[in-house]
């Protein structure tokens, strides 16, 4: 499914929201994250072109100039799980509603697949996903990782 989502109302005027993976700017995506995202930081450029191979990728545009603002990557078997990652607004554009408007979007794609949850990882951006349904985990002692590269 790659088809471009409805954008959604709480975008800022000016900017577009697709799932067109043909759209993503691959070197900016991985400048952002393996240089400023901490999550990422020395990220090598053949990693994530492997993890944008095998994801929904979602980027948020400049109507005018076309140039790619913001990017949201999400790990799914579109039946039961996904995984949202890689979530990431450039500096320039922050503040707008933006990264909001992204995960609106990444969630409303993902609403017809019927999956049981989303999940997502973050240090620092409770209050952006807080307002859009996502809360810590109930149970947290039910789940587990295996931690494989540090």
């Amino acid at each position: 499914m790659t088809e471009t989502p409805a954008v959604t109302p709480s975008l800022a005027e000016g900017y577009e929201i697709s799932a067109d993976p043909d759209r993503i700017d691959a070197e900016r995506v991985h400048r952002w994250l393996s240089t400023d995202a901490y999550w990422a930081i020395g990220r090598s450029r053949e990693k994530q072109d492997r993890a944008v191979a095998g994801s929904l990728n979602f980027g948020v545009y400049e109507t005018v100039a076309g140039d790619q603002v913001a990017y949201a990557r999400v790990i799914t078997d579109r039946a039961t799980f996904a995984w949202l990652c890689d979530v990431y607004v450039d500096p320039s554009v922050r503040g707008k509603g933006i990264g909001t408007a992204l995960v609106e979007a990444v969630r409303e794609h993902l609403r017809p697949y019927g999956l049981r949850r989303i999940l997502l990882a973050t240090h620092d951006a409770h209050g952006v996903y807080e307002k859009l349904g996502f809360a810590p985990l109930e149970k947290p002692d039910q789940w587990m990782a295996l931690v494989l590269d540090r």
